[in-house]
């Protein structure tokens, strides 16, 4: 049975290391595409999105190699090490699935004030243009509450000069593709100055907010399973661990009363 246990723990922390790789990959991929290690703007480096996805590859493949090594060499500073740590992730991730819960009305006051500043800085940060454009084209929205909260940004707000005043996005468009095949940028100019009977067949109307809040009601079910899928993996692999390195631990003082014997 030990020896089952220990090759499943081996088995699992390699796979999270691998699952660690490819984050930290993406990370790495992140920084290189956009240029951060760019001489004009290594400066802002320490702000970038994508060093906290670098970091947490980083971290992630640490971890599970250090606990797939202590399980396959019985090291029992590393199955310590690897143990505790695994610990305080799941308190963690106790604490903080309790606070969301008592929190849920301030937590989305929260989201509807940062999906505001992604969207005033849309132009400015690629990251955030990323996400919101993401967000939009893929649940359907346009905006925080409706597509007039495009207004905040000073390139769509009406009193600006250029060609994007009183426009929205292209991912708020119903159909972003002119004829079926080419990407059209300017299918959302003057969308802010449509009546919403006359917007709905160019834009949608519906913002985002309530859109990713009805998307995460429908998946619920889902988001369970694998929620409770994750937290018992973790829990079956603190156990393990905590096992074997008990069993090492009674293995090397049974070695050490053998040699006093033999002495």
């Amino acid at each position: 049975m030990d020896y089952f246990l220990k090759y499943f723990l081996i088995m699992c922390n390699l796979l999270f290391t691998v699952l660690g790789l490819l984050i930290l990959a993406l990370g790495v991929w992140g920084l290189i595409s956009k240029e951060s290690f760019a001489q004009e703007k290594i400066s802002s480096i320490g702000t970038d999105p994508m060093l906290v996805v670098l970091s947490v590859g980083f971290l992630l493949t640490a971890l599970c190699l250090s606990g797939c090594v202590g399980a396959l060499r019985e090291n029992r500073c590393l199955l310590k090490l690897f143990s505790a740590t695994v610990l305080v992730l799941i308190a963690v991730q106790v604490i903080v699935a309790i606070v969301a819960h008592t929190l849920q009305d301030q937590i989305e006051g929260n989201l509807r004030s940062g999906m505001l500043v992604a969207m005033a800085r849309y132009q400015d940060d690629l990251d955030l243009r990323f996400i919101t454009d993401e967000i939009q084209s893929n649940l359907q929205c346009c905006g925080v509450d409706n597509y007039r909260d495009w207004e905040i940004n000073i390139y769509y707000n009406c009193s600006a000069p250029g060609v994007l005043a009183c426009g929205v996005p292209a991912t708020c468009c119903v159909d972003p593709l002119e004829n079926g095949t080419v990407w059209n940028s300017q299918c959302g100019v003057g969308a802010q100055l449509l009546d919403e009977f006359t917007a709905q067949s160019v834009i949608f109307l519906g913002g985002c907010l309530g859109e990713i809040f009805r998307w995460i009601e429908h998946h619920e079910g889902l988001i369970g399973i694998i929620v409770t899928v994750v937290f018992g993996v973790q829990i079956l692999i603190l156990f393990i661990t905590i096992r074997l390195e008990s069993q090492n631990g009674e293995t090397v003082q049974q070695h050490r009363s053998d040699f006093k014997w033999a002495t």
